[in-house]
């Protein structure tokens, strides 16, 4: 049942539009510093909790939500997943949203979000298609949230090994 749980999760991870544009890769890096956020209105925050929802973002970037039938308390989301996720590329972990955001401006993070290119299971050619109107207020709601927890681990190379808990995935039909 735990194992059609987590199959369920990524399908939707893989097929909805995931609000993590900071699954950072080795090529890929964030700028250092955000300026505050700006003051946002309640309906833009609204916005941004719905954009996470309806993403799926808690799939992966909330430890134990998929398990629990996503009853982890609110002030525990977007800490990032210690359960990583093997496959030919690697070993990637969805990352501290709270933390990465925390690191960004507004700007800078539409302008991630829109240009991420990064390893699986994260679906960047989803959230690359999000409206900045609709990643402004993932920012945002991300922001209130506060900035707290750990860092995940870091991405592992494929050659590698990774303590678990991990998914092994497969390499893609005809490649090895």
């Amino acid at each position: 049942m735990f194992r059609n749980r987590v199959l369920e999760g990524l399908a939707a991870l893989l097929s909805c539009a995931i609000c993590s544009g900071t699954a950072q890769s080795a090529d890929t890096k964030l700028p250092q510093r955000g300026a505050e956020a700006k003051k946002a209105s309640s309906q833009q925050v609204s916005r941004g909790r719905y954009m996470l929802v309806v993403g799926s973002c808690n799939d992966c970037h909330t430890d134990g939500f998929g398990p629990s039938d996503g009853k982890v308390p609110e002030k525990e989301w977007l800490l990032g997943g210690r359960l990583g996720f093997r496959g030919p590329w690697g070993t990637t972990y969805a990352p501290n949203l709270r933390l990465s955001l925390s690191k960004l401006t507004e700007d800078q993070w539409v302008k991630y979000a829109k240009e991420l290119k990064t390893r699986p299971p994260m679906p960047w050619f989803n959230l690359n298609q999000w409206t900045d109107p609709d990643l402004r207020a993932f920012y945002q709601y991300v922001r209130q949230l506060g900035p707290v927890g750990e860092p995940a681990p870091q991405y592992a190379p494929p050659d590698k090994e990774t303590k678990p808990p991990f998914i092994q995935w497969p390499a893609p039909p005809g490649k090895k």
